[in-house]
């Protein structure tokens, strides 16, 4: 059995996962992803299953793999917007995600950029690197309206941490947990539109489909009397670029503070780096030892399981 494995937060980490996937016997080559199509596409007919992060699974790399050996995809993580799931159904490739092993870290990062950015804790940090000491002033997290756009596992997480802050909780998502709801005081929006013009803080924590590709937008930015600070640990596309980049410029969007991009790795020249008012992290959101190990052993043991 020869296995693909391309994520680098599990080639990066150690733990059990790696024991785990010795003791297979598989032959096991790795890339570092995320790898693109142009790549796959003259290797992927030769192993029977991939464990991988973002690559770029086309219709054409499955046709491809299908023609060949491969039978397979566990994907590490959550996210499967960079996979083609109706032609892995029609070719019959088996798709698995690995769901409910990294919504703490994520969690914990959403809340870590919104603190982050509220106090200016990376400018004062660049600031002092430099011997200098300039004191900014920041926000408090206390009293203010914080939206959760998507309320799954993630959005559940970290609206239990933002409840002993002080904080107004609202949410959208398409289904509402009501037990949920009640018990942490949120109130419900009817529409991603609606959150995003009555809350101070947004976080985006709803997986990237063609409904919300591009959700928030300046039908929002535009019809808001205060600028809006936005937390994005899900995927960047969700939010329009180009309104946002606008947004940005002329005062509608605070803050834009992110750990996803809209290519990855990013350019050295992307446009969000013109703006002092965006925080970035590389991807790192569900990057600990132990959001990793759980997500490593949960992706081979779908391929385990299945293959």
């Amino acid at each position: 059995m020869k296995i693909l494995l391309t994520s680098t937060s599990f080639q990066d980490t150690p733990g059990e996962h790696h024991h785990l996937l010795e003791q297979t016997g598989f032959k096991i080559d790795t890339l570092r992803g995320p790898v693109k199509e142009d790549v796959l596409l003259p290797i992927i007919a030769d192993y029977d299953a991939v464990i991988c992060g973002d690559d770029e699974y086309t219709k054409k790399v499955l046709e491809i793999g299908k023609n060949g050996k491969l039978r397979l995809i566990s994907k590490y993580g959550v996210g499967l917007d960079k996979i083609d799931l109706d032609a892995a159904k029609e070719l019959e490739i088996l798709v698995f995600n690995t769901p409910g092993v990294n919504q703490i870290t994520v969690a914990e990062h959403a809340l870590t950029l919104m603190l982050t950015a509220l106090k200016n804790v990376h400018t004062e940090h660049n600031i002092t690197q430099k011997g200098e000491w300039k004191r900014l002033i920041g926000n408090e997290l206390y009293e203010k309206k914080v939206g959760i756009l998507g309320l799954g596992k993630i959005g559940k997480e970290l609206a239990k941490r933002l409840s002993v802050f002080g904080v107004e909780l609202f949410a959208f998502d398409l289904f509402f947990d009501e037990d949920f709801i009640s018990e942490y005081n949120i109130t419900k929006c009817s529409s991603a539109q609606e959150l995003g013009q009555v809350v101070d803080i947004l976080s985006i924590n709803m997986p990237l489909t063609p409904e919300t590709k591009g959700i928030i937008n300046n039908n929002i930015f535009n019809n808001r009397d205060t600028a809006l600070v936005i937390v994005n640990t899900s995927r960047a596309l969700i939010v329009d670029q180009d309104d946002l980049y606008k947004a940005l410029g002329n005062g509608k969007v605070k803050f834009y503070a992110t750990d996803v991009m809209d290519q990855e790795p990013m350019i050295k020249d992307h446009k969000l780096l013109d703006y002092e008012n965006v925080l970035i992290t590389p991807h790192i959101g569900s990057r600990t030892h132990e959001s990793v190990t759980r997500q490593g052993i949960a992706a081979i043991n779908n391929l385990i399981k299945n293959i």
